[in-house]
């Protein structure tokens, strides 16, 4: 087995050989049953480092294309003939942080168009620090102890009642406080999937859990995202090429489309969980957002199989990390016993001060000026790139996302040194595909369209 290393390249030494050996083996036939070269064989061969080549195999185990064999050596699992027909995202982790480390470490001056959060002067203060202060003049606990496991009773009451709108039963004991949608996210990979486990996810869809899922060694496949939800008829196509454990659909205003799931399409992929046995994590941090509820998998799957991710943090605060997971009954206590080894709980002060937000009637209030200041934004954004030439993928009822290209074939490196120059960061469109993949489109948050940069912008680009 002879492979291609560069010693100067920025990707690892092991991340080539695995991407070589994974080539090798769909080149050279994926039965099951080949031996590959021995550890020592293979350094000596490259004149690389055993830890190196270790490395490798161990990543293209985890993988399912491999298999160890004690005492003998490594071996084409059966399973490779499977895994070579859809590989899996092979991009390192840099690749999605990299992208992000713009928007989370620009500078206050700096308009961050593609970023995934509320501007800093819309946040409404005198609400939460009067809550804050309650909370630290009654609760000395709130400050200096532990939360409870599962979460506060009464915070999970509240989130109960807040769910019947949405037809969503849930009853208190099936939530499980976090510490934000991201936390939910992750807790829940833990639970539910193992190294070389499929997963289907939208296409584009949300960067963030393509990274935890490369992380986690996940073989990820992307699902066209269209105008009412997944793609069903590509949808229908993979499942007869894969077997997911699980399908990651974000509901309504989708990251970072802005589209929102259709009942029909909402009844087939349940159609099609039950067929094919799949679970579903459906992410709706977003619900706060939207004037009157649409469908919703939890409401019309009754957590037999969704799991219900929802937040505080999108519409309160980036800094005050709530969230929560409505899980099925025979999960709930297995979701738990992972958050306690490995985060023991939540933030009991935060916990409290959304509580008392909620119990005083500030929350709802907050969030109805957030729908019409957002609807309004979403209605110029619209106009402004109409006007000027822009194509939007669909036109978003409310939220806070446009997924929208240039009228003109921009590069993306080209579009970067236009946004550089009128101090404005952006998303790749790439980071919203699993696989990476070149893109034009831009997701663009239309809480700081106004600003006469953005327009600037938007209109050089045309």
């Amino acid at each position: 087995m002879k492979l291609e290393v560069n010693r100067h390249a920025t990707t690892p030494i092991a991340q080539q050989l695995e991407a070589g050996i994974r080539a090798w083996i769909t080149a050279h036939g994926a039965g099951g049953g080949r031996r590959l070269p021995s550890i020592r064989r293979l350094a000596a061969t490259h004149h690389i480092s055993r830890n190196a080549v270790i490395e490798a195999y161990e990543r293209l185990v985890a993988s399912g294309l491999v298999r160890s064999q004690p005492g003998s050596g490594f071996y084409v699992a059966d399973s490779a003939a499977a895994l070579v027909s859809q590989p899996a995202a092979t991009s390192g982790l840099e690749e999605v942080t990299n992208g992000l480390w713009g928007l989370f470490s620009a500078n206050e001056h700096t308009l961050k168009l593609g970023c995934g959060w509320l501007p800093s002067d819309w946040r409404e203060g005198d609400d939460l620090t009067h809550a804050i202060r309650q909370v630290a003049r009654k609760s000395r606990s709130g400050i200096f102890e532990y939360s409870t496991p599962q979460g506060p009773q009464d915070l999970r009451g509240l989130i109960q009642e807040r769910l019947r709108p949405l037809a969503i039963t849930a009853d208190a004991q099936q939530i499980v406080m976090t510490g934000g949608g991201s936390h939910s996210l992750d807790l829940l990979v833990r639970m539910l999937l193992e190294p070389g486990d499929v997963v289907f996810v939208e296409s584009p869809g949300y960067y963030n859990l393509f990274g935890l899922l490369h992380l986690q060694r996940i073989r990820v496949i992307g699902v066209p995202r269209l105008a009412d939800g997944p793609d069903i008829k590509r949808l229908e196509v993979l499942l007869a090429q894969h077997r997911p454990k699980l399908f990651y659909i974000n509901s309504v205003f989708h990251n970072p489309t802005g589209s929102t799931l259709t009942p029909a399409v909402a009844h087939r992929v349940l159609q099609l969980a039950e067929q094919h046995d799949f679970q579903i994590i459906e992410d709706d941090i977003y619900a706060d957002f939207q004037h009157t509820p649409t469908t919703r998998l939890a409401a019309l799957d009754g957590l037999s199989r969704v799991f219900y991710l929802g937040s505080f943090s999108k519409s309160l605060s980036s800094s005050l990390r709530v969230g929560f997971v409505a899980a099925p009954v025979a999960w709930v206590q297995r979701l738990v016993d992972i958050k306690m080894l490995t985060s023991i709980s939540a933030s009991r002060f935060a916990e409290q001060v959304v509580t008392t937000l909620l119990q005083n009637g500030s929350y709802r209030k907050l969030t109805e000026r957030l729908r019409i200041k957002l609807a309004n934004q979403m209605a110029m954004a619209l106009t402004m790139l109409k006007n000027a030439g822009w194509e939007v993928y669909t036109q978003p009822a409310g939220g806070m996302f446009v997924w929208a290209k240039p009228p003109a074939a921009i590069a993306p490196e080209t579009l970067t040194e236009l946004a550089n120059r009128w101090e404005i960061t952006l998303s790749p469109g790439h980071l919203f595909f699993a696989d990476h993949q070149p893109t034009p489109w831009l997701r663009l948050n239309v809480a700081y369209i106004q600003d006469p940069r953005a327009q600037a912008f938007i209109e050089a680009a045309s």
